[in-house]
């Protein structure tokens, strides 16, 4: 373990010594907010709905949806006990009601059924493929029947200059399988029947694929 995180963990901004620079990164570079508020008008998150941020990292995402949907019950969770600590001054500052957890993304501390959206942002390409298909099995689990599972993160590469470039990042399957178009698979495998890619964001850097899939009602049983 290293500063309470299992071997292996990737942090958010890849090295601790970068994460000052994760927010501005992503703000600027990445234009966050402009994805972010495209995820969350996606969801289609209803008054008195619980949504879980997976991978919550700093809070912002966390913030933005309970910014637009003051009557949802939001929670986040992540691994890395440094990020929180961020997180957790970001929603004191904003006077949040926002619940934040510190929990792996595969293993996670919620009983079945326990939220309706889950919403994930630059998470699953720090996985590896094991990991990844673990904590989709996990949302699956967690998410309510007709509950539904909203992703953003790097996809396959539009162009040969995005693939190039992302490779440079490459951490084995980690990245690699989100370059081959496998998320889609892997949502499906994990329960997720008309799981798909819903979009393209583009950024300085590369482009980000959307994704979503919802969990099977109890009366149309996944087998």
């Amino acid at each position: 373990m290293t500063h309470g995180r299992p071997a292996g963990y990737v942090p958010a901004a890849g090295q601790d010594w970068l994460l000052p620079l994760y927010d501005p990164f992503l703000r600027w570079v990445m234009r966050e907010s402009v994805f972010k508020t495209r995820l969350v008008r996606e969801a289609r998150i209803a008054p008195g709905q619980r949504v879980l941020d997976l991978g919550c990292g700093t809070a912002t995402l966390t913030l933005l949806v309970e910014r637009l949907h003051p009557d949802a019950r939001v929670t986040g969770v992540d691994g890395d006990p440094k990020v929180l600590e961020i997180a957790r001054r970001k929603a004191e500052a904003a006077a949040s009601r926002i619940v934040l957890d510190r929990s792996l993304c595969y293993e996670l501390p919620y009983p079945d059924a326990s939220f309706d959206r889950v919403l994930s942002s630059l998470v699953l390409h720090h996985l590896t493929r094991e990991q990844k298909l673990r904590t989709l099995r996990e949302v699956a689990r967690v998410l309510a029947p007709g509950g539904s599972l909203h992703v953003v993160d790097f996809g396959k590469p539009s162009t040969a200059f995005g693939g190039q470039l992302l490779r440079l990042f490459e951490r084995g399957e980690n990245v690699r399988d989100n370059l081959e178009g496998r998320l889609v698979e892997f949502m499906r495998e994990a329960g997720f029947r008309d799981a798909a890619e819903a979009g393209r964001h583009r950024t300085l850097l590369a482009s980000l694929s959307f994704y979503r899939g919802t969990k099977a009602a109890t009366d149309d049983p996944v087998h």
